[in-house]
């Protein structure tokens, strides 16, 4: 697998210049955009470090340095004059792909009073390709080896662990690490490839679990990813528990989703230890 190229946004001039490549809206359907955060503590407690933004149409990931750039990762505006990437995130007409949303949404909003909106989560589409039980959410990992399996793709599949493995032996306590390198700059390559290997994958995930959408149920999981939005925000949530169960259930009309308040079990799966705390490797305590 050739590597993907990337970019690290951290100053506002080189933000200012490349806020044109997130600015498109999609002729169709299907992100543009694909997005995942990194953080201590990701969630209203905590902070965040970098924003990969993949711009698949360009193929090209930009790493926004938001513990250098501060508040200004999102005030700065574009060479028009008016694009920002508080804009970007809160613009329905520019749909953005995330993987379970919940706990970007709660840091966004709560750290620097950003509603996003336009949100498709590739975690629920997941959940509608299912032949069984839909109770429990699959975390990233799950997926990904279910993809990678299903379409023989060894050396990508070997690649993509390597650089997880890597990123965690720096950044988590149990592997010697320390959450803090996220912090630390210049940015280590092995961060660097931790950050990049999932947001590149997600398009192919997004494919794979649109085959077969019908609108209703596009309907239904667009209401779902908003809904997730709004219940981050909200003062009750608790990051730990993520928040919510997804149920979804079959009826005449066809399928509905219900939502499970603060529920104290865990509700992703995933079979790699390594993804110890679902998706999103720092959670909130």
């Amino acid at each position: 697998m050739s590597p993907v190229p990337y970019t690290i946004v951290d100053t506002e001039a080189s933000l200012s210049a490349v806020l044109r490549s997130f600015n498109v809206s999609s002729v169709s359907a299907r992100p543009v955009l694909y997005l995942d955060l990194e953080g201590i503590n990701l969630c209203r407690h905590g902070s965040i470090a970098i924003m990969q933004v993949y711009q698949s149409e360009e193929d090209h990931v930009y790493l926004v340095d938001v513990h250098t750039l501060g508040a200004a990762a999102f005030s700065t505006t574009a060479t028009d004059g008016v694009t920002t990437l508080k804009s970007v995130l809160e613009n329905s007409s520019i749909p953005k792909a995330f993987f379970d949303v919940r706990n970007d949404s709660d840091a966004l909003y709560n750290l620097y009073s950003i509603y996003l909106r336009g949100v498709v989560d590739v975690q629920l589409m997941e959940l509608r390709t299912r032949t069984g039980s839909r109770r429990l959410l699959n975390g990233l990992a799950r997926c990904l080896e279910r993809y990678f399996t299903s379409a023989r793709m060894v050396v990508e599949a070997s690649e993509w662990n390597e650089a997880k493995q890597a990123g965690l032996r720096l950044f988590a306590p149990e592997r010697g690490g320390a959450y803090q390198v996220l912090n630390a700059r210049p940015m280590r390559q092995a961060i660097v490839d931790y950050c990049i290997q999932d947001v590149t994958f997600w398009p192919d995930l997004y494919d794979l679990y649109a085959q077969g959408l019908t609108p209703l149920w596009k309907r239904k999981l667009d209401a779902e990813a908003l809904r997730r939005v709004a219940v981050c925000q909200q003062q009750s949530y608790m990051p730990q528990a993520q928040g919510a169960c997804t149920i979804l259930h079959m009826s005449e009309e066809g399928f509905s989703i219900d939502i499970v308040q603060n529920v104290t079990t865990a509700v992703v799966r995933d079979d790699h230890s390594f993804l110890h705390e679902m998706h999103h490797h720092v959670m909130c305590t």
